[in-house]
């Protein structure tokens, strides 16, 4: 079993890891925030699992995984979908992940939705995955292992739209203050590539995703948004996101 996982900020690896925990033993790890899967070509097996996790951006898979699995070769592995939520919608994400996935090749049997504290205003969904959380997700697991012992599966049937919705990005870039010391930690780490080792303190904006990776992985809390438009930007989403979302699970026939 594989899970393959586009986590910047660690959230939707936390769901991933309970959900592989409760289904196999043992699990590989695929980092699709590493840069060197842009070379990468992964190839899998009618044998092999797979457990793809990533983040819902603005009502879709990120653009950056999307690239990255579309480099795959499923061969008809069984795929596992997982989009993460930071308690709101999550749209097309979830059929936009199965689209990905059969295109790659794979045979998509399970599908998750899975709550994490938001990447951005951590203020909604904070805490979670909590203990009502791990439990829901302890459950899928055991049902997608009893699922998975079948020799057969019809098609998997998620909500979704397509087209999907326009996600263009958002304007918030993550910024160095006064106290980046340079150290090139976010520079390496950065999913997209938008800081330059050699200027950590500066960030490419065309690059930019807003994934929070250089936010989350700062030893000195160097790197922030405009706390203005934070501000405005949580205020405009308090409503769409205040009330708890549920986790979700779909089965394949």
């Amino acid at each position: 079993m594989y899970e393959i996982v586009f986590s910047p900020t660690g959230g939707t690896k936390k769901v991933a890891d309970l959900l592989c925990g409760g289904i196999a033993e043992n699990c590989g790890i695929v980092d699709l925030c590493d840069r060197k899967m842009e070379q990468e070509n992964r190839t899998f097996t009618a044998e092999d699992i797979c457990l793809f996790a990533v983040p819902c951006f603005g009502g879709r898979v990120p653009d950056l995984a999307a690239q990255r699995i579309r480099r795959m070769k499923g061969n008809h592995a069984k795929a596992i979908l997982v989009v993460v939520i930071g308690n709101r919608a999550y749209d097309d994400a979830l059929i936009e992940l199965r689209d990905l996935a059969e295109e790659a090749g794979f045979v998509p049997v399970a599908a998750v939705c899975g709550n994490a504290e938001h990447s951005i205003m951590r203020q909604f969904g904070s805490g979670r995955p909590d203990a009502q959380d791990v439990k829901e997700l302890n459950t899928y697991a055991s049902r997608i292992k009893e699922l998975l012992r079948r020799e057969s599966f019809g098609e998997l049937q998620v909500p979704g739209n397509r087209p999907y919705k326009n996600y263009g990005g958002l304007p918030m870039k993550p910024s160095a203050s006064s106290q980046c010391t340079k150290c090139g930690k976010c520079a390496k780490e950065c999913p997209s590539g938008a800081i330059k080792e050699e200027r950590p303190d500066t960030t490419d904006k065309d690059k930019c995703i807003t994934c929070m990776r250089c936010v989350a992985v700062c030893p000195t809390g160097a790197r922030a948004l405009n706390k203005v438009m934070l501000g405005a930007a949580g205020m405009a989403m308090k409503k769409a996101c205040s009330e708890r979302k549920k986790n979700e699970l779909y089965l394949a026939k």
